[in-house]
């Protein structure tokens, strides 16, 4: 009896594995533009369109409100006209121009400083970014695609150099849409509030930071981004962050590793108390909107004080008003939170910085020792360190143990 119900049972399980087999494997989901996204979510599309994200690079045949440099007067440095650039790349602090030849695009040897409304040479020097030893010495011998592109498009196949869509779209921060297109739950598609905060933040975190695949060829080809990554999948697993060294100032980092240069903000931001207390990039910045400064979710102390209201239950929230806290009349530039918790002190092009996003305080002694930039002579820059230590030690609000040690 025993041996007739196991052959019984071999029976079903051989049919119902022929016929599981027999079955077409649900397709998998594929990209289909932001466009897509469209109908259903028409404020939000409306909103993204007008951001930054997607706009970063767009072809001025199409888009000649796009080009901000001057093309109508000679300068040196300008060694191509507007016909020869298939892309303009950005338009808040530097604007650079890319040509295309054969299927690869290249960076021209020039770029529009945009604040100051002049011309800038652009090439990176030997001694700086990683990749460097890797590609010629020549502009046009450093393609974009395994150095920019993959971070300025969605899904940029690095085997046929085309991206799904150009720009920061909207499959780049939740995955491929094609299931979700079809049939939209919220179960197909990748909905980065939903993830775990290390999950989430590498949706940002993808771009926003200097470091190195950890397969370090592919086909030969060094890249400047997480080649392979999709969200919702570990960042880790695809990427290593550039190795910082307390007490070292180079082309990536101040001496208490807070970042040197631009797109590190995921850098700074995993060494600060917010990420480990699982804030996400996304609590201050709304990709969708194009409302507020840098996609912020509301303009200047107001964000902040989101969390950090003295009448909150909240232990990092104030003890007083903010000008107590700061030490400097209410609504003046010394009294705002990112005077002294994001100095502009990342170098985006000459002469032009952005915030850090450790959002440590950096001490007058650190400069001392170091060199970091601090926040007080930044501002006050008739003075010197020794006069931010001195009014940093009245300050009896604060610890002097962490504000206000003595210079040596």
């Amino acid at each position: 009896m025993r041996g007739l119900l196991w052959k019984c049972l071999a029976i079903v399980l051989a049919t119902a594995t022929a016929w599981c087999s027999a079955q077409p494997r649900a397709a998998k989901a594929h990209y289909v533009g932001s466009a897509s996204c469209k109908p259903c979510h028409a404020e939000l599309y409306a909103g993204w369109k007008q951001t930054r994200m997607a706009n970063v690079v767009r072809d001025p045949k199409v888009h000649p409100e796009a080009v901000l440099a001057d093309f109508t007067h000679a300068n040196p440095l300008v060694t191509f006209s507007l016909k020869d650039v298939a892309f303009v790349y950005g338009s808040k602090w530097k604007q650079r121009y890319f040509t295309k030849i054969g299927d690869n695009y290249y960076a021209e040897p020039a770029q529009w400083d945009v604040a100051k409304k002049k011309w800038l040479p652009y090439h990176v020097e030997a001694g700086t970014d990683w990749w460097v030893p890797y590609y010629g010495a020549s502009n046009f011998e450093r393609p974009t695609g395994p150095l920019c592109d993959g971070c300025h498009s969605v899904d940029y196949n690095i085997e046929t150099k085309q991206p799904a869509e150009w720009n920061v779209g909207c499959e780049k921060c939740h995955g491929p849409g094609s299931e979700h297109v079809a049939h939209p739950t919220k179960e197909n598609i990748v909905n980065p509030d939903r993830l775990d905060y290390v999950r989430a933040n590498d949706t940002c975190i993808q771009c926003h930071s200097q470091g190195r695949t950890l397969t370090e060829t592919f086909g030969g080809k060094y890249y400047d981004w997480p080649v392979g990554f999709r969200v919702g999948e570990r960042l880790a697993d695809y990427w290593r962050l550039e190795k910082l060294k307390p007490g070292r100032t180079d082309f990536f980092q101040y001496a208490d590793m807070t970042a040197h240069k631009n797109r590190m903000q995921g850098n700074d931001f995993i060494q600060s108390v917010m990420y480990h207390r699982e804030l996400r990039c996304f609590d201050c910045h709304d990709v969708h909107s194009n409302a507020n400064p840098a996609s912020l979710r509301a303009v200047g102390n107001a964000l902040c004080l989101r969390c950090h209201a003295s009448d909150m239950n909240n232990p990092a929230g104030l003890k007083g008003t903010v000008s107590e806290h700061t030490h400097h009349a209410e609504g003046s530039k010394g009294s705002q939170c990112v005077a002294c918790h994001m100095p502009l002190i990342e170098q985006t092009i000459a002469g032009n910085y952005v915030a850090s996003h450790t959002f440590r305080f950096i001490t007058p002694a650190l400069t001392e020792e170091s060199g970091v930039p601090n926040p007080c002579t930044l501002c006050h820059t008739d003075k010197d360190n020794a006069w931010a230590a001195a009014q940093l030690k009245t300050w009896n609000s604060v610890s002097p143990w962490r504000m206000a040690q003595p210079l040596e």
